[in-house]
């Protein structure tokens, strides 16, 4: 038996004669769906597998399928005889276009043999010719195939081979998804040995030495692994020192490392290639002359065998001397080596005479974080998922590191100027992050941590997009935009549509063991956003000079004119101090959920179109109708009952009208106006989702207590689903609350931080609130019966996805993500909220 490997992602190419056992030898070692067969392929398109005719429209389809599986990172295999050299051609230019690597097998089995076994199909009726062409062909091809471009030829030479063989699936070498870390990524070292040694003191290392006292390697921290970027060698004082430190590193398994151009170049010159020794690599040869024959071989084996890009931890981190987009991650071609090592240019040259690279940073869309060097910068910024730790040790810079996956950089400084750069240290400066249509429009969803991908329609995306293009307010301050809330099931308590007990059923049947009923303000959602001073607000959110925040509403769109939000800020910032809530939570930011009042604040158009307007017109029509109805009642018209309808119309319209009043009183700029915060949403240190309701109750407490001209409070009870008395009184004190006018209250897991089914609040309407929904009359025993039929289902999905988009948007915001990758997911809210769901709910 011989066993031969097979790259995890290539593709591989069988190749035979009519007969040899392809489509046999295809279905015992690869799956069903890897197998992309010529044969199946002609049946597809003419309903006959051997229709010769068919062949070029079968080919065709080959090749797309073949190029969809490759797109898509799949192992693929392609069942054809292959024979002829211009096939092949084809295929393997499939597979440099998607860089996999091209992989032949050859079954090379008598053409005595495949006769025989065709001679005993049914459905092939070609003569012996055909197979002696078909040979003929295969046996000129066997010695030219590896210069055809196949990266390995395994040739099964006859009918025992192929029953023999098995393969083995190795993965590609820039495969380390199973090393999780952590991990310390060091930026472009250059020789810098002494700074090299610090830094990876200062990371925890242990420095180790030999005999004559030359660090030959470095004990790690327990469970930490050093990755290397590359560009080891040139420009700086001791490359054979720096080489033989990491080289020992990587050796003892404390390390891993990747190639820079540096590395690359000196492999040419340690092989005999002529090199022009510019940039340091003249100093490198002379000291590397210095050395033992052993050690050059040492340095020429590391240097030529290190893979030009690495995949960690699950596919999370790409490390690449000099980036690597998306589409090349754990790819394998000559194009994919190039641009790890070298990047990609423009074709230009700057000022300095130095070619202009094309900033791939800034395109980068990947969920995978990249860390690089070969640009130096002064500093590391993030862009985009992605970070360059080149910071110009050897030009007098700094050597740096990333500690992955916490983020934290750290940095020695250069001993001195080792160098002169060709471009100015200042001049390494890249652009802004900037935002894309294709962020928003391209995606079909977005990942989240609670419900995994939630979908957007492209329909609901565009409507999203006129909303927020048109009205949101500057895109740096919108991290979050609040979920719907969807009712409790419609209650069958007679006079009631809404009422406690389907909702505290709803929680106890998913498991919640407490609620907490929360009053329901009247008035606008807000988010507000505050900044404990003006650097974090420029830092974190881009703020114009003293700018500290912003309050917007649901769909992105601002409170207030810039004067009043800068004074509602000013006030919430001073009563967050006064509170202690800054020092309290370590934050320099925070976001909160909010409700403003009175909801004439922000609706009193509305409420004149849409209340005022309704309430005046049905008054006058009742009193017409009144009057109508006295007269005929004065000539002897028996009109009792209709004279009855119209005095319940009248008196329902006095509720409705007392309804939308007592939430509207007057206002002068920010007198008047309230802002009642029931969560604290997120800080620069972390998100709260996970403390209980009573913990952000309280914290909404202490600002009121600071500042009642700014805040109020919210009225809450909680209710032990375990107990009747308990739960009964939570029903009493819903029904007193809206009896007072309330709105009504929500209720919500006490725990906080729901999962699966479980809704993060449930809101439960007064009765007498709810004609302004469904109009004064709704409480009519025949509009009653048929509301009920109101179906709930969809409102509440919205609301768990829209949910889980606003957490995953805080958390990517808490983390550092960039701004596009947040985005993702407040736009996606909005872009829900285009779905068509009764808007009564």
């Amino acid at each position: 038996m011989s066993t031969f490997d097979i790259p995890d992602l290539s593709l591989v190419v069988l190749i035979g004669i009519s007969g040899s056992g392809k489509s046999s030898f295809a279905a015992q070692h690869f799956g069903p769906y890897e197998t992309v067969s010529s044969d199946a392929c002609r049946g597809m398109v003419s309903n006959d597998p051997n229709l010769q005719s068919a062949t070029k429209d079968a080919f065709a389809l080959l090749e797309f399928l073949v190029a969809t599986r490759l797109r898509a990172g799949l192992l693929t295999v392609v069942d054809a005889t292959n024979v002829q050299p211009a096939a092949r051609k084809a295929l393997i230019a499939l597979a440099r276009e998607h860089d996999v690597l091209p992989v032949a097998v050859v079954l090379d089995v008598p053409e005595s043999v495949c006769a025989q076994r065709n001679a005993e199909r049914t459905d092939r009726a070609f003569g012996r010719d055909v197979l002696r062409r078909q040979q003929s062909q295969m046996q000129r091809s066997m010695r030219g195939l590896s210069k055809e471009g196949f990266r390995s030829v395994q040739v099964l030479d006859g009918v025992e081979a192929v029953a023999s063989a098995q393969f083995v699936r190795t993965p590609l070498r820039s495969d380390r998804r199973g090393l999780t870390g952590p991990f310390d990524v060091i930026g472009d070292i250059h020789g810098c040995l002494n700074e090299l040694q610090s830094l990876l003191e200062a990371l925890g290392y242990t420095i180790e030495r030999d005999e004559v006292g030359r660090a030959v390697g470095a004990t790690p921290p327990p469970g930490r692994t050093a990755v290397f970027v590359g560009d080891y060698v040139d420009r700086g004082p001791e490359s054979v020192g720096v080489l033989r430190l990491v080289m020992g590193m990587v050796g003892a398994g404390a390390a891993l490392a990747v190639p820079g151009n540096h590395e690359n170049k000196l492999v040419k010159a340690l092989r005999g290639r002529k090199v022009t020794t510019s940039h340091g690599l003249a100093e490198t040869l002379e000291q590397l002359d210095a050395e033992s024959a052993d050690f050059r071989r040492d340095v020429l084996e590391f240097c030529d065998g290190l893979v030009a890009h690495l995949v960690l931890d699950g596919g999370k981190l790409v490390v690449a001397h000099a980036g690597l987009i998306e589409k090349y991650h754990n790819r394998a071609s000559g194009r994919v080596r190039s641009f790890a090592l070298y990047g990609d240019t423009t074709g230009e040259t700057d000022e300095f005479g130095l070619p202009v690279r094309y900033p791939w940073a800034q395109d980068y869309r990947g969920s995978a974080t990249v860390l690089y060097g070969h640009t130096p910068v002064p500093e590391v910024e993030w862009e985009n998922n992605t970070a360059c730790l080149d910071t110009g040790c050897v030009f007098g810079g700094k050597l740096t590191a990333l500690r992955y996956p916490e983020r934290e950089i750290v940095s020695v400084p250069a001993e001195k100027v080792w160098y002169e750069p060709a471009r100015p240290m200042g001049a390494f400066t890249r652009d802004a992050a900037s935002l894309d249509l294709s962020d928003v429009i391209g995606p079909t969803g977005v990942e989240t941590s609670l419900r995994g991908r939630v979908s957007v329609r492209s329909e609901n995306a565009a409507g999203a997009l006129e909303v927020m293009s048109r009205f949101a307010l500057a895109p740096q301050w919108l991290h979050y935009l609040p979920p719907t809330m969807a009712p409790s099931r419609t209650s069958d308590r007679e006079g009631y549509l809404e009422y406690p007990t389907e909702a505290f059923d709803a929680y106890r049947a998913v498991g919640a063991s407490t609620v907490i009923c929360e009053e329901k303000h009247m008035g606008s959602r807000v988010v507000v956003v505050v900044c404990r001073d003006a650097a974090t607000a420029r830092e974190k959110f881009d703020a114009p000079e003293g700018v500290l925040g912003t309050a917007y509403t649901r769909t992105g769109r601002p409170v207030f004119d810039e004067s009043l939000t800068g004074e509602l800020i000013s006030g919430v910032s001073d009563a967050i101090e006064k509170a202690g809530v800054w020092d309290e939570l370590a934050s320099s930011w925070l976001i909160l959920d909010c409700e403003l009042m009175p909801w004439s604040a922000k609706a009193e158009g509305l409420i004149k179109t849409e209340y005022a307007a309704v309430a005046a017109v049905s008054r006058a029509n009742i009193e017409a109708e009144a009057a109508v109805l006295a007269s005929a009642g004065s000539r002897g018209l028996n009109v009792q009952e209709l004279q009855e309808r119209n005095t319940v119309r009248q008196g329902n319209l006095g509720e409705f009208t007392a309804a939308y009043r007592r939430y509207v009183w007057p206002t002068d700029g920010l007198d008047g106006v309230r802002i009642a915060p029931f969560q604290v949403l997120a800080s620069n240190v972390e998100t709260y989702a996970d403390r209980p309701h009573t913990w952000h109750l309280d914290v909404a407490d202490r600002l009121e207590a600071a500042a009642p001209e700014v805040f109020a409070t919210t009225r809450r009870i909680e209710v032990d689903l375990s107990s009747a008395d308990s739960v009964a009184a939570g029903e009493k004190w819903w029904e007193e609350l809206t009896a007072q006018g309330g709105e009504g209250m929500v209720v919500k897991p006490a725990a906080n931080a729901p999962r699966g089914k479980m809704q993060p609040g449930m809101k439960v309407r007064g009765r007498e609130y709810l004609r302004l929904i469904y109009g004064a009359d709704y409480t009519d025993p025949d509009r009653l019966t048929a509301l009920r039929s109101r179906n709930v289902g969809h409102k509440q999905s919205m609301a768990l996805r829209e949910y889980a988009l606003g957490m995953e948007a805080l958390d990517r915001s808490v983390r550092g993500a960039p701004l596009f990758s947040i985005h993702q997911a407040v736009f996606a809210v909005l872009a829900l909220e285009s779905e068509p769901v009764d808007p009564r709910l």
